[in-house]
């Protein structure tokens, strides 16, 4: 007879907790969709011709990634040289969703001052970039270090800082992996470190490792995305700031890269454009 009563108790006490729960509803972070405008030009000077590959996405919901967008237009001119290519010239064509690219001779593409523009529902969106040298590669190895986890893949990189100038770096690790480095402690020297991917590699797998050269600007921008990046933000714990970029709003543009008739400042494009001198070498995990 106290089987019936103590499963009406703990029926009781079930039914008690659950009305004790209560729905939370919480409303994600929302903002007007932004351009993202990826415009890193690299740059191999030993090619006769550089593409200039751009990738645009719109900002979408708070629980989305990017969605490639299409744009009105994207031109890239010489602007220390703007009689050196007609109108036309400078327009990259769109070769799949969201990616543009066009075909510059290399001479040509590293010198001068270049201006990215580009034009999306009757806003002109606009960034300007000089070619920055780098430095080779000398070597790459693997390590047998680890940080936090033993699958840990470590790769050692040595390269040689040019003496004569100030240098700031970024290093593409491939499969999103990015580092920026300056050169204020190792300037003019061999310098040598290691650089651990965290998810785990298989046996022959390859990675593009790449160096290019960067300016201050770009550095302080690359540092503090890959920051943001390395921060595991979950859905509830998003970046403090967003990570703005070169490219600003303007509704006209002088040949000689002076604005008229600023746009409006609060609806920019995120993104950065560059060109950075690249060199780059291939890692075989063993």
């Amino acid at each position: 007879m106290k089987r019936p009563f103590v499963f009406l108790l703990l029926l009781a006490m079930s039914l008690g907790f659950t009305s004790c729960e209560d729905v939370i509803e919480v409303d994600p972070p929302t903002e007007e969709p932004r351009l993202i405008i990826d415009a890193l030009i690299r740059v191999d000077n030993t090619e006769q011709f550089t593409e200039a590959r751009v990738f645009i996405t719109l900002t979408s919901s708070f629980f989305e990634s990017p969605t490639p967008v299409s744009v009105d237009q994207i031109t890239m001119l010489n602007v220390d040289n703007p009689g050196s290519s007609g109108p036309d010239s400078g327009v990259l064509n769109e070769v799949a969703p969201g990616v543009y690219s066009k075909f510059f001779t290399t001479a040509e593409i590293s010198q001068d001052r270049w201006l990215l523009q580009v034009n999306y529902q009757g806003d002109i969106y606009v960034a300007f970039a000089e070619f920055v040298p780098s430095v080779p590669i000398d070597g790459v190895e693997q390590g047998d270090g680890s940080i936090f986890d033993e699958d840990d893949t470590e790769v050692i990189v040595t390269f040689t800082d040019e003496e004569q100038r100030n240098d700031f770096y970024l290093f593409d690790f491939d499969f999103g992996n990015f580092l920026a480095t300056e050169d204020e402690f190792y300037q003019g020297q061999t310098f040598q470190f290691s650089y651990f991917y965290d998810e785990e590699l298989e046996v022959g797998e390859q990675a593009e490792i790449s160096i290019l050269g960067i300016d201050q600007e770009f550095f302080n921008y690359m540092t503090t995305l890959i920051e943001q990046s390395e921060g595991d933000f979950g859905p509830f714990e998003t970046p403090v700031v967003t990570v703005r970029g070169n490219f600003i709003n303007a509704t006209d543009i002088d040949n000689d890269g002076t604005f008229n008739n600023v746009g409006d400042p609060n609806n920019f494009a995120l993104g950065y454009f560059a060109i950075a001198e690249e060199y780059k070498t291939t890692f075989v995990v063993e």
